[in-house]
This record gives structure tokens, C-alpha cells and sequence, in this order.
């Protein structure tokens, strides 16, 4: 497998160890406004995900996640192609965070920032 597929407690235990790192999630726009994971950032096409990572290094940790785990699998595949090997997957996606009771965030969303600030779930 081109990327590691963590329940929802390693997920989070691993994003707070990497540094650099991103949390991404390739929903679409009106689910990530709907629910998302804090700090998150939302790259949900393809082209739009190339654009970013084109600006970062390949040793970057890129951690995705989307709905169900299903379009975050695609994506961290098609960063594997392109040479990036620090990928994970959140698998259940976001449906299995909730349920192992991990914070949410949802409604207006604000601009990204030019890093990812940590901060530890409530």
C-alpha cells in the first residue's frame, strides 16, 4: 500500500508527531463547510491538490481524509505516484472520527493559513 491507513486515534497521534505536515480533506467544498476536522484544509480536486503540493517538499506528511475514507485513498495514491512517500489516510474518514468521539468543527470557514498550526483534540 502506497500510504498508511490509520483508525482515528493513530491518525491523530501521527499528525501530531510530523512536522512539516498537512491535514487534508478532499471532500467537496459544502461538506467541509459542513463538518470538518480542526486545522484541516480543503483540496478537493485533483488539479487543485497537484497546485498545492507543487509548492512543498515531498517529505511533507500529507494526512487525508474525506467522508468515508474513499476519495482520501484516491489521493493519497495519486500523490504516491508523484513521488511523495509520508502519506496517511484516515480510515472510515470522517464518519469513524466522529464516532470515536474526536471534535468537530463546522459552519463558516476561515482562510488558509500559510501553515498548520497543532492543537491537540479537546
Amino acid at each position: 500500500m502506497p500510504y498508511k491507513s490509520l483508525d482515528p486515534h493513530y491518525f491523530h497521534l501521527q499528525y501530531l508527531k510530523e512536522d512539516p505536515a498537512w491535514l487534508i480533506d478532499v471532500s467537496m467544498f459544502f461538506e467541509f463547510r459542513g463538518r470538518r476536522i480542526r486545522d484541516a484544509i480543503n483540496i478537493p480536486s485533483s488539479k487543485e491538490l497537484y497546485a498545492f503540493t507543487d509548492t512543498i517538499s515531498k517529505n511533507t506528511a500529507l494526512f487525508f481524509y474525506c467522508t468515508d475514507g474513499f476519495r482520501s485513498k484516491q489521493a493519497a495514491g495519486l500523490l504516491y505516484n508523484r513521488g511523495f512517500r509520508n502519506l496517511y489516510n484516515l480510515e472510515g474518514g470522517i464518519i469513524a472520527w466522529k464516532k470515536d468521539g474526536f471534535p468537530l468543527e463546522k459552519g463558516r470557514v476561515k482562510k488558509k493559513k500559510s501553515r498548520p498550526v497543532r492543537q491537540t483534540a479537546d
